[in-house]
């Protein structure tokens, strides 16, 4: 389906729709769902509507709901494609084709080469290969066979998330991402209230909770977030951790925490750390930096061929999980980063 002016105008690619009846209605603040929908480990997602509350599975694009169907809209301009993402099942993590899996080998394809078997024949099958080894990949199925041990991985297509003029706003339809389908868990996000005790955002006071809150914040951890109450207008800036009334000026500090801290030990969560100037090994902490981790480990489940941004007092980062080696923007220098698995 071709752009038309709305969605010229918004910037927007993509349209989620809900199957009212017998009617087709837009649901408002679909780049909430957006986002999810393009994280490969991501299964559904859970939004409230006026009709309740309703389970999208990403997978099969059906509602768990009887009597309401969904369905995702792609507007291209003429002429022009959908940029795709495949990606298989490792024994750890969703890995694109084309990036170093398990293994460490990259395979003979990439995304591009599966989209377009994918387009001459959604139903058909190919092989490649990784190193020796040879593999089928089935799209009637979703699957990835190894052709010599049989052993067979899940196997998904994303559209890979691009951003949009849009802000999150108040709307009467508010898609809310459910804290039991975060990969690795949740978190919690809370600003210091009056009374000097933390107070965790609530949707129907603010119109965001902390999972949304959360959503925004891993696709962009230095932005900022523009949300109301009643009157005012507020900021909530995710680099500062402070949420600003707009209108009077008054600042309330913001914090972050893990809601699976309590369910899993520190032995068994994956260690972050870079190699210092002295070549010893540190360990990533919010006290050295702005992210721990636990932020860091959250981001590479989801995107564990992609980059993460974080500063420190004095200089900008760029943290790149393909090549595992952390960046300075400024003086371009490289550090080596591992994983730790406990």
């Amino acid at each position: 389906m071709y752009m038309d002016f709305h969605q010229i105008v918004s910037g927007k690619h993509y349209e989620w729709q809900l199957l009212d009846g017998h009617r087709w209605l837009k649901i408002d603040n679909d780049h909430v769902i957006e986002t999810h929908y393009c994280q490969p480990g991501a299964k559904g997602i859970t939004i409230n509507t006026s009709q309740g509350s309703v389970s999208i599975d990403f997978d099969k694009l059906q509602t768990q709901s009887a009597g309401v169907n969904v369905q995702r809209l792609s507007f291209l301009p003429q002429g022009g494609v959908e940029d795709v993402g495949w990606y298989f099942r490792d024994d750890l993590l969703w890995r694109e084709y084309g990036s170093q899996g398990s293994s460490m080998l990259s395979s003979s394809i990439s995304s591009r080469d599966v989209e377009h078997q994918f387009s001459r024949n959604p139903e058909g099958s190919f092989t490649f290969t990784v190193g020796l080894t040879s593999y089928r990949l089935d799209f009637s199925n979703m699957t990835q066979t190894n052709c010599v041990t049989g052993l067979r991985r899940n196997v998904r297509r994303r559209p890979k998330f691009t951003s949009s003029t849009e802000s999150l706003s108040t709307t009467s339809v508010l898609p809310q991402i459910s804290s039991l389908q975060l990969s690795g868990g949740g978190f919690k996000w809370e600003f210091m209230g009056d009374e000097g005790e933390w107070t965790e955002y609530q949707a129907h006071i603010c119109s965001f909770d902390s999972t949304t809150i959360e959503t925004q914040y891993q696709l962009t951890p230095q932005g900022q977030l523009h949300f109301k109450i009643n009157r005012f207008s507020y900021t909530l800036d995710f680099a500062k951790m402070c949420q600003v009334n707009n209108q009077i000026g008054t600042k309330r500090q913001v914090r972050r925490t893990s809601n699976f801290r309590s369910q899993q030990s520190s032995s068994t969560t994956p260690r972050w750390q870079f190699q210092d100037i002295d070549g010893r090994w540190k360990e990533y902490s919010k006290g050295n930096c702005s992210i721990s981790s636990q932020d860091i480990e959250l981001q590479y489940q989801q995107t564990p061929t992609g980059k993460l941004m974080f500063t420190t007092n004095n200089f900008s980062y760029e943290l790149d999980f393909l090549a595992m080696s952390q960046r300075n923007l400024s003086t371009h220098t490289t550090r080596s980063v591992r994983r730790l698995q406990q």
